[in-house]
């Protein structure tokens, strides 16, 4: 299987990237380690920052092929987290509807259940998407 469909989108992750010493491109991309670092580290003092500009095509490509697409967008639960994380409208657009009604009530019940999405979120995309395929 050469073809790969795109579950990530380079726009979306030069947007995140703005945003990069925070490292919520790299987060996006599927890398928590180094986008913790990043969080940390401002962009590891920016210089990691900014060799990310070149890196995003590849990050990219990588991501398309560890997270194989389905009927959940990676990209729109991407966006979903970062921007209404805390009030788990992510996780209802998943499914999950006891901890996104948890998260609601919780500000992602207290971020430290924000902080673990961002960890394990694509994960989750893949595992609803092998759920549903299955179904």
């Amino acid at each position: 299987m050469n073809e790969t469909t795109e579950t990530h989108f380079i726009p979306i992750g030069y947007l995140y990237w703005l945003f990069g010493f925070t490292g919520a491109h790299r987060f996006y991309y599927g890398r928590p380690v180094s986008g913790t670092i990043y969080f940390f580290t401002l962009g590891v003092f920016g210089i990691g920052w900014l060799v990310d500009l070149f890196l995003i095509p590849s990050m990219d490509r990588e991501a398309d092929l560890k997270f194989p697409a389905g009927a959940k967008s990676y990209t729109i639960s991407w966006v979903l987290l970062t921007f209404l994380g805390v009030l788990g409208i992510h996780r209802a657009y998943l499914g999950k509807w006891l901890s996104a009604i948890v998260w609601f009530f919780t500000g992602g019940l207290f971020t430290l259940g924000f902080l673990y999405d961002l960890w394990t979120w694509n994960e989750q995309v893949r595992e609803e998407n092998e759920k549903l395929r299955m179904a």
